[in-house]
């Protein structure tokens, strides 16, 4: 399929996992491609194997350099029809009361008010009626479990914030997120210190998911490319759980 065909297409947090993923499943049918990230290096090498790419370096929390990003795309690419603002980040496994308030606030600025500074740099440059901006939530911002509050409570903030600016961009612009389940990327590593979960605690991560599995990057660049597309002209302020079902446990 080309869906994407001419379309021009920013995703943040692409030198890596999900936001790779996203990028390449844009440009396989057909889109030109922002590949945005803190790793300079990364982001340069996803964009390298794309038909149609080019690299930007940004902080997704630095208003400036958000503008930057929108301007860099409207001069290759003449707009900006979809906004996937995927970069975001954990914090390690811990209590709440555990955590430094520098964290804490780190996390609350990429994960959240990144949406907000990509929202406001990007949507002048999107034509009204046919473009979305996306963002990547979590299942834990629905349903949280300790260890994870700080982190569960800025995707919830991530949730909220796409329906009310669905509310304030209808009909210009649709604003929809993806909540997904556990996967297998660098965030187990960056919660844990380890790239991969213990036997025991990975059959538990899969007995509280119905599907019996965890999420791929490919489920998540799914459902992006699906909220971008003509075929969900008629969704906005939806929060689409890429869950293998772990919501209705």
């Amino acid at each position: 399929m080309n869906r994407f065909d001419g379309k021009s297409v920013i995703v943040t947090g692409a030198a890596s996992g999900f936001g790779t993923a996203i990028a390449e499943k844009f440009a396989a049918e057909g889109a030109h491609v922002v590949v945005a990230d803190i790793d300079a290096k990364g982001a340069a090498a996803v964009a390298e194997r794309l038909p149609s790419a080019m690299p930007f370096t940004i902080d997704v929390a630095d208003e400036e350099q958000n503008l930057a990003m929108a301007a860099a795309a409207v001069a290759a690419y003449g707009k900006i029809d979809v906004m996937c603002a995927n970069a975001g980040v954990p914090h390690r496994g811990s209590y709440m009361l555990k955590m430094k308030v520098a964290d804490f606030d780190r996390m609350f600025a990429i994960n959240v008010r990144s949406i907000f500074l990509a929202a406001q740099a990007c949507v002048p440059h999107m034509p009204e009626g046919t473009s979305s901006l996306i963002s990547t939530a979590s299942i834990g911002g629905k349903r949280p479990r300790p260890g994870l509050t700080p982190y569960n409570a800025s995707k919830a903030a991530a949730i909220n914030l796409t329906r009310g600016f669905a509310a304030e961009m209808a009909p210009r612009i649709r604003v929809n997120c993806v909540c997904p389940v556990s996967a297998a990327t660098n965030f187990d590593f960056q919660t844990m210190g380890k790239q991969a979960l213990s036997p025991e605690l990975e059959q538990k991560v899969l007995d509280s998911i119905p599907m019996g599995r965890r999420a791929t990057p490919q489920d998540v660049a799914n459902a992006y490319a699906y909220l971008a597309s003509d075929e969900a002209s008629f969704l906005t302020g939806v929060c689409l759980d890429v869950d293998g079902g772990r919501s209705i446990q």
